[in-house]
């Protein structure tokens, strides 16, 4: 048996959508449910619905074989996951932004960044020789640089209609993003046969909607 793991909400939906095209039956795969775990009709494959930052710690351990999240959570959590495939979906970019100038029109000094990010900012600033004070938050962090607790934030942006309403701007863009597919080292030797089947499955699906 295989065990994917797959994050709450939109990328459980995209994903499953992903897996049945591929030719596994989730029909019976429910993601508004209470249920956390699930299992095709032959039984070979079990699904498990975790919260998202949970993905890489789930698959790491070998509870699950595969899982399927964001680039975003990957890098957060740092784990030894061999990530095999972008799935392409849920694109967006993971940027530092803040107001363009400050009032007497120098630009900002990112001292102070508002993320919950914690781990990609440190080791983003790091790369560059900069310290920074690290302010947490897991909502709106956009309201960081509007209220003064924050210079500028890092945080993942679609559109960017949500910082243009309030008047901030991307100032570096760190990197694209999008859901990922990722195996446990251990499950790729043991299992190889069966977690290959899944990921040509994926891969040609993918293919035919390049």
């Amino acid at each position: 048996m295989v065990t994917i793991a797959l994050a709450k909400g939109r990328l459980a939906e995209k994903a499953i959508e992903l897996l049945t095209k591929s030719g596994i039956d989730c029909s019976g795969v429910e993601v508004d449910s209470r249920k956390l775990i699930f299992y095709d009709p032959t039984g070979e494959v079990r699904f498990l619905m975790v919260k998202p930052s949970d993905v890489p710690t789930y698959v790491d351990y070998g509870v699950a074989d595969i899982g399927i999240v964001g680039k975003d959570t990957l890098m957060e959590a740092n784990r030894p996951l061999y990530e095999m495939l972008d799935l392409g979906y849920s694109k967006c970019r993971l940027v530092i932004a803040g107001f363009p100038t400050t009032k007497n029109g120098a630009r900002l000094h990112n001292k102070r960044v508002a993320t919950k990010y914690e781990n990609i900012a440190r080791n983003y600033y790091s790369a560059k020789g900069e310290s920074i004070e690290i302010i947490k938050l897991n909502g709106s962090v956009e309201l960081g640089p509007l209220v003064g607790l924050s210079d500028v934030i890092l945080d993942i942006v679609e559109s960017g209609s949500t910082l243009r309403a309030n008047g901030l701007t991307i100032l570096e863009e760190i990197c694209d993003i999008s859901a990922r597919l990722v195996v446990n080292r251990v499950s790729l030797k043991t299992k190889d046969k069966e977690i290959k089947r899944i990921i040509e499955g994926i891969e040609r699906v993918l293919e035919v909607e390049k």
